[in-house]
């Protein structure tokens, strides 16, 4: 999708970036919280919360510390990253995540070695 963007000049508003709350740090202690998408289960399920995923999203986890970012502020910059993404949709359920997920804009670019590690582990 992003290759006819590119050839037609035009953008991509990406949606959910977050995985529907998967790549926020809410997860990263193996628990699902009272209250959560995933508690609801209408889009996310428990079963995607498995061991395998829960290592790599823990591994992306301390990656976006290393950078002085939350795993959602992370998630945001590598959809970012791209130029012919020109907004993200991220259904921010307040005030405050809306602000934590705006810093993501302060964190910087990238640098290859960190895409790299990103790459690999989404093939996981």
């Amino acid at each position: 999708m992003l290759d006819a963007v590119g050839d037609t000049r035009t953008g991509l508003i990406a949606y959910s970036p977050l995985a529907q709350g998967l790549l926020t740090s809410r997860y990263l202690g193996g628990e699902v919280p009272a209250g959560s998408r995933m508690s609801v289960g209408h889009f996310l399920k428990e079963e995607a919360l498995s061991g395998a995923k829960l290592d790599r999203l823990r591994t992306l986890g301390e990656l976006a510390e290393r950078r002085g970012q939350s795993l959602a502020q992370l998630a945001i910059s590598w959809v970012l990253r791209d130029p012919r993404v020109v907004s993200v949709i991220i259904g921010a359920s307040s005030v405050a995540q809306l602000d934590q997920n705006l810093d993501a804009l302060h964190g910087g670019l990238l640098s290859e070695e960190e895409l790299v590690e990103i790459d690999v582990l989404s093939r996981c």
